[in-house]
């Protein structure tokens, strides 16, 4: 993995992030009732409500994982969801944001002349606007009680044939972020190059992690050269990687481990988008991502 500086992005009107935190994704299920009880079954999530999305045409579950939460979105009809469950199957749809003001960010976006529809409580950018990543952005919440076996999602990756520059300048115009705190980033394994757009580090992880492609036969190659510009997967911490793999394993799960040795794991694993209705999850053991997110002295050693 390599780091380097930050894109020049003095020309931007920057500011304070007005993203908080990867607070949740949204999942197009064929059924949500059944994704429930995996997602459960793999990482400990627990429903904790139902409600219907206008905008996206979908009767949807929330549940609970650690922090933050994943919406199961079922098409009720003709819409978003449908479109996206008939074209692509079950899978990632939407990255998710809490803000602190909802309204001056919906101000400062109408600025920039970008329409944040609302739906609800929360409202949406069109991926048309944000580099191919669907976005939902919503009010910061009350802390919420940790479900589960994940400590909260931090990542969501948005990975690009474009180039990554633009989008960091994209993101930082559209979000207010700061340029100075991201973290330039590439990877010869996974054949990529990029940054990691940190709002608000070294307090926390929470990012959108640009990765423009360089190696087109690998696994991202082949996505974008399917889906172009898109949101790819998401990332969450754990306090322990051991009773993830155990659950995965018990469930024959298809899983990859960080490390050459799938029974020593202990730093991380990517579990299969098989596994999870559609959704490829990275998980780290807590402050691990700090090694490639320009601060690897966080890096708590293993006990």
């Amino acid at each position: 993995m390599r780091r380097g500086p930050a894109p020049d992005n003095r020309c931007v009107p920057g500011g304070v992030a007005t993203l908080e935190r990867v607070d949740r994704v949204q999942l197009v299920v064929r059924d949500r009732q059944a994704a429930a009880r995996t997602f459960a079954a793999v990482l400990g999530g627990e429903p904790v409500g139902e409600s219907e999305s206008a905008y996206l045409g979908a009767r949807r579950t929330v549940l609970a994982l650690g922090e933050s939460e994943v919406e199961l979105c079922e098409p009720a009809g003709p819409g978003r969801a449908l479109a996206h469950l008939e074209r692509w199957g079950e899978g990632l749809m939407t990255a998710g944001f809490s803000v602190a003001d909802l309204s001056a960010l919906r101000a400062r976006l109408a600025g920039l002349g970008v329409a944040a529809e609302a739906d609800g409580a929360q409202c949406y950018l069109d991926a048309a606007d944000t580099v191919g990543m669907p976005v939902v952005l919503t009010p910061r919440a009350a802390a919420r009680r940790p479900v589960g076996l994940v400590s909260h999602l931090y990542e969501v990756t948005s990975t690009i044939l474009s180039d990554w520059r633009a989008a960091a300048i994209r993101f930082t115009a559209l979000f207010g972020l700061d340029p100075v705190r991201f973290s330039t980033i590439g990877s010869e394994r996974f054949g990529y190059v990029g940054t990691l757009t940190l709002f608000d580090p070294p307090a926390r992880l929470d990012r959108i992690e640009i990765s423009q492609v360089v190696s087109p036969g690998s696994a991202m190659g082949r996505w974008v050269a399917r889906r172009g510009d898109s949101l790819y997967m998401c990332y969450a911490e754990t306090a322990a990687v051991p009773p993830i793999i155990e659950r995965l394993e018990a469930r024959r799960c298809r899983w990859t481990p960080r490390g050459p040795d799938p029974r020593a794991e202990r730093d991380g694993l990517w579990v299969h988008p098989s596994a999870l209705h559609g959704l490829l999850l990275g998980i780290s053991r807590t402050t691990l991502a700090w090694e490639w997110s320009g601060r690897p002295h966080l890096v708590a050693p293993l006990p």
